[in-house]
């Protein structure tokens, strides 16, 4: 059993022991250890396998160490299967309806004998479930939606769908209300999930009624959900709901904070005001002795009424962020402009849309000291991948490019592909005549686990080859990541002083957000790229940076961030010796 399948079982425990009445603390500690395990770079087979102390993960104790072990070493677990047991079928179902949850599941279980989403569905439609008390006929009517709505989208959308729209939406409401003052994204798409439920927006504007007026005369809106006062909730063509609410700006900071989230992050954080006295809402912190309420116009003040850093979006997972806030531990975390050049971009060359001149003159607009052009090697031949002799072709055209557009450094590169047995596209000898080797892989992804491993190694300990390409190969929501021993592949990463790459591309953002987190820990070097085919996907290098926040990268955890004197340094360095180089910089 993987760790997303363990993280599983203690998330449905969490809702049983809910829905069962349990104490809050108990159901907090399986959902804590659900968070912890979904982030946890190591997988939990393996750390069973080599008896490793399952204690030392944070936030687990003996007790669900020894689920730990049960769930992995058997498939199952005996103390979920007797909580099941407690529960009528289907009725985790039932909580994981959007505004349903455990508490309403519970009333519709024990009020209704609603037990599955069609009884539920059947409640809210003959009018049994709007007559329970402190429900109405406006919460059943929106989980009536809500349950038909979900027969008609997958339960999440990849970030590579969701934020061009969510960015759409707000362009489009920012030139058709002028009174719009602030207008930014909430939720996971805030925090750059990979994939996110729904689209939600936090605004502040006068009047409040032009922004959801104009949401919902959208020529994108095929349905809508809700529209109120402060609050307009539409479904659009790409099938995701999009909520937008309009707050005063003194509440905005308490507004954007909480439906930033995460949810454990806001758990979290609420019991920590709690222990300060307070309460918290997204309208403001009460203080519990005087029932004074505070509000906020910006987040950075809201953290600072706790006592705290301010945190951002990115790391707000529910792991430790809060006790390093307390402790002023949050480093500064890396931003886009610190990032000083691209080192994986594609011209017409190869698969690229853009000739060398567009691309460098794109890249020196967004002020970037330099770029490596990284066009295919030969293997893609889907992708007009270069022979060796069009290869030193390309190399000497990227010097002429480089004399004509001037004030860029141009570094002549390759992806290469690491071919299914191991071997490389090119020998030795051309890869030695280039500034800057990817090696990636692009073909049978499918391979068992101990030969994708070695495959990878074998390119990790070329001498040549500066950067493994977008790890895993996977594509979010359209095909899996390779299976690899990824534990040991982020180890010779480090032994080797080979880059990893965090690809921005919205469709990979691979490294994923949790190799990066280890990744930064051995002391890997890191790029950010943005594996541009096009001028303007340049854009993309802001996309890794945010993967980067998320594994609490600094600027200089990453390779890119150094000027191009002292990288182009740095590469002259032998390979065996580049560790030891970075790690010193650092």
């Amino acid at each position: 059993m993987n760790n997303a399948q363990v993280a599983d079982v203690f998330e449905n425990i969490a809702g049983l022991l809910e829905i069962g009445g349990e104490p809050l603390f108990t159901v907090r500690a399986y959902q804590r250890a659900a968070r912890t395990i979904q982030l946890l770079p190591a997988q939990l087979e393996r750390m069973v396998d080599e008896d490793q102390d399952l204690r030392e993960i944070p936030g687990i104790g003996k007790a669900l160490a020894e689920k730990i072990k049960e769930l992995v070493n058997t498939g199952g677990l005996a103390y979920y299967r007797k909580l099941e047991a407690e529960f009528p079928d289907g009725i985790l179902d039932v909580m994981r309806i959007p505004g349903v949850g455990p508490k309403i599941t519970r009333r519709l279980w024990k009020e209704l004998g609603a037990t599955t989403v069609a009884e539920l569905e059947q409640a809210a439609s003959d009018g049994r479930l709007e007559e329970l008390p402190r429900l109405g006929k406006k919460t059943a009517e929106n989980i009536l939606r809500q349950i038909q709505f979900a027969r008609t989208k997958d339960q999440r959308t990849p970030i590579s769908r969701a934020l061009p729209a969510a960015e759409r939406i707000m362009a489009a409401l920012r030139e058709q209300c002028p009174g719009v003052t602030q207008l930014v994204p909430a939720g996971s798409l805030r925090r750059f999930e990979e994939t996110v439920g729904d689209i939600d927006l936090v605004c502040t504007a006068s009047p409040a009624k032009d922004v959801l007026d104009a949401l919902v005369a959208l020529r994108s809106v095929t349905e809508t959900l809700g529209h109120g006062g402060t609050k307009a909730s539409v479904v659009i063509e790409d099938g995701i709901q999009v909520d937008l609410r309009v707050v005063e700006d003194s509440h905005f900071g308490s507004l954007l904070q909480y439906f930033t989230g995460s949810k454990q992050h806001n758990i979290q954080l609420r019991d920590y005001a709690n222990r300060m006295g307070l309460s918290l809402n997204e309208y403001a912190i009460t203080d519990l002795s005087t029932d004074e309420a505070e509000e906020f116009s910006d987040e950075e003040a809201f953290y600072a009424r706790l006592g705290l850093q301010y945190i951002p979006p990115e790391i707000r997972t529910g792991m430790d962020e809060i006790s390093a806030a307390a402790d002023g531990r949050i480093p500064p975390l890396i931003r886009a402009e610190d990032v000083k050049g691209d080192l994986h971009a594609h011209t017409d060359w190869s698969d690229g849309r853009d000739s060398m001149d567009a691309m460098l003159v794109a890249a020196m607009d967004r002020g970037l000291e330099y770029v490596a052009i990284t066009d295919h090697s030969v293997g893609r031949g889907i992708a007009n991948g270069l022979t060796p002799e069009r290869l030193r072709d390309h190399t000497a055209a990227l010097r002429e490019a480089e004399a004509r557009v001037g004030h860029i450094r141009v570094l002549s590169g390759t992806e290469m592909d690491i071919r299914a047995d191991g071997s490389l596209d090119y020998s030795d000898e051309l890869l030695a005549e280039l500034d800057w080797v990817v090696a990636s892989v692009h073909s049978s992804l499918t391979q068992e686990p101990a030969l994708m491993t070695k495959r990878i190694i074998g390119a990790m300990r070329n001498p040549h080859v500066d950067s493994i390409g977008h790890l895993s190969g996977r594509l979010i929501g359209e095909r899996q990541p390779a299976e690899a021993d990824y534990d040991v592949l982020l180890g010779v990463a480090a032994e080797t002083g080979t880059a990893l790459e965090i690809n921005g591309s919205l469709e990979r953002l691979d490294l994923k957000d949790t190799h990066v987190y280890r990744a930064r820990e051995l002391g890997v070097p890191l790029v950010i790229t943005s594996d541009s085919h096009t001028a303007e996907a340049f854009d993309n290098l802001r996309h890794g940076v945010s993967v980067a926040k998320r594994g609490w990268c600094e600027a200089r955890h990453v390779l890119n961030t150094w000027p191009a004197s002292e990288l182009l340094a740095f590469l002259k360095t032998p390979k065996a010796e580049r560790g030891r180089v970075f790690a010193s910089r650092g």
